[in-house]
């Protein structure tokens, strides 16, 4: 299930109409639909763009919001987590609107991560066909090759998986300790898709950070703020990924 989903009963309460308790029993007495049918079941998931109904009335749809977040290391992308452990939404406490976190960064990587409860504009951004790239910083044990970064944009096979990068480039290396910084540019975002591309190539990776999303960037914020995006920077957005595929 994907982690811009919550469960029903959540999401009635959030949206004031009741309690939790009291959403729950009016979902055991068969007073929720969800997209006109009835729901029961309490484990029910819904998404941003699904209609919701309670006792005839359907819960109002949110006015959209877009955040720029730069997540810290040892944070899961997601707005719950069944294990305990600080989620990024936690960060927004006071934040009226259901949030979530279009895509998700890997718990120790680190760097820009938009959240929304906007779908339709998170599916545009995110979706692989509308292309946009995505930049990420990494520090890597060993030195590759020009042959062996060559790779990158070609694909590395792992688990029946291609993994490529757009664009790479060497940032800078230290001989002495080993390592190299890169910079890839993907334009799709597969799981833990820098990690495991760089390993199949022998390369760990010690550290990583995504630094450019579209034309947004991280500058102006600290690890852990936010800040809204500009309605001219949600319109760019949204421009970027027609144009992307219009080509």
């Amino acid at each position: 299930m994907s982690n811009t989903h919550e469960r029903l009963q959540k999401v009635i309460a959030a949206s004031g109409v009741t309690s939790r308790r009291k959403a729950e029993k009016l979902i055991e007495e068969g007073k929720v639909k969800v997209n006109n049918k009835v729901v029961t079941e309490l484990g029910t998931k819904v998404g941003p763009d699904d209609k919701i109904e309670v006792d005839g009335i359907q819960l109002e749809k949110e006015p959209p919001v877009y955040y720029l977040f730069y997540k810290p290391r040892g944070v899961i992308s997601s707005v719950q987590d069944d294990k305990g452990r600080k989620v990024v939404t936690d960060f927004f406490p006071e934040i009226a609107e259901r949030i979530y976190p279009i895509g998700r960064l890997d718990y120790d990587t680190s760097g820009i991560l938009l959240l929304t409860n906007d779908g339709e504009f998170a599916n545009m951004v995110m979706h692989p066909r509308h292309g946009v790239e995505k930049v990420y910083v990494t520090k890597i044990k060993g030195i590759p090759s020009k042959m062996e970064l060559s790779k990158l944009k070609k694909g590395v096979k792992d688990k029946n998986e291609i993994l490529k990068v757009v664009k790479h480039n060497v940032l800078s290396t230290d001989r002495k300790k080993n390592t190299a910084i890169l910079e890839l540019t993907l334009q799709e975002g597969k799981n833990r898709h820098v990690r495991r591309m760089m390993e199949q190539l022998g390369y760990p990776v010690l550290k990583l950070k995504r630094e450019r999303y579209g034309m947004l960037t991280l500058d102006g914020l600290r690890v852990g703020e936010y800040r809204k995006l500009t309605p001219k920077e949600v319109k760019q957005m949204i421009n970027l990924a027609s144009q992307i595929v219009e080509d």
